[in-house]
């Protein structure tokens, strides 16, 4: 420092006892950039309706990091929830566990509640679990069980945009409310909507166990028999 070998933002330091954020100020000795190894942080929240799934949204609506005052690390969340969409949400800032978790071979399975409008029935619930076509494309199966009056539970391996939604859409009963109450191993029915905590050790390591192998494309259901438009044949 005093041969002026450390720079702070550009400005050279000197004086010993000087001090910097080394999460956010350019540190560098001799013009090489000091990279701190930051402490992972693993949350789980459980998101409420009314807010985004971003850091930052440009219509300044709330986001969920509005949920997470005096979380001092940079975290951000793991996949979406819809706007009026609530559940379980990881945020993190351990960008590897991040990735496996959100690509598609790893078939990573979460879990919702979906009331429905209208009685679907076990033909429709046949037609979630094996397969629909939504923006031109086949989901893959999934686990699909009736839990009462127009309420679905739905068990999915894929990722894609308001996917439970559309999938309820393809069979003529739209989602009226949504929640996730699972993502792979990580589960907690006593978590209330807004409130959020730190993994323990144990979830951190099934998570990294769920991601460890690779589980390959899911295979989708293609009927033997299909209409010109894509869907299956009515009922007899």
């Amino acid at each position: 420092m005093l041969d002026g070998r450390v720079t702070v933002n550009g400005v050279a330091i000197r004086e010993l006892g000087t001090r910097a954020d080394a999460e956010h100020d350019d540190i560098r000795v001799d013009g090489r950039r000091i990279k701190v190894r930051a402490e992972h942080r693993y949350l789980l929240l459980n998101k409420p309706r009314g807010y985004v799934t971003t850091r930052s949204d440009p219509q300044k609506r709330p986001t969920v990091l509005d949920l997470i005052g005096g979380v001092r690390e940079y975290v951000y969340p793991v996949g979406r929830l819809d706007f009026d969409s609530e559940g379980l949400l990881l945020l993190t800032n351990d960008g590897d566990l991040a990735a496996r978790l959100t690509h598609p071979r790893h078939a990573i399975p979460r879990v919702y509640e979906a009331q429905v409008l209208g009685s679907p029935d076990a033909y429709d619930v046949e037609r979630l679990a094996k397969g629909v076509t939504i923006d031109g494309r086949r989901t893959g199966t999934a686990d699909v069980k009736l839990v009462g009056p127009g309420r679905l539970l739905i068990t999915i391996h894929e990722g894609r945009n308001r996917q439970v939604r559309k999938m309820g859409d393809a069979i003529g009963h739209p989602v009226t409310h949504l929640r996730r109450i699972a993502i792979g191993p990580l589960k907690d029915p006593r978590l209330k909507p807004g409130q959020w905590r730190d993994l323990t050790q144990d979830e951190v390591a099934r998570l990294r166990r769920a991601v460890a192998h690779d589980a390959g494309p899911r295979r989708t259901h293609t009927p033997r028999r299909m209409r010109a438009d894509g869907d299956h044949e009515p009922r007899r």
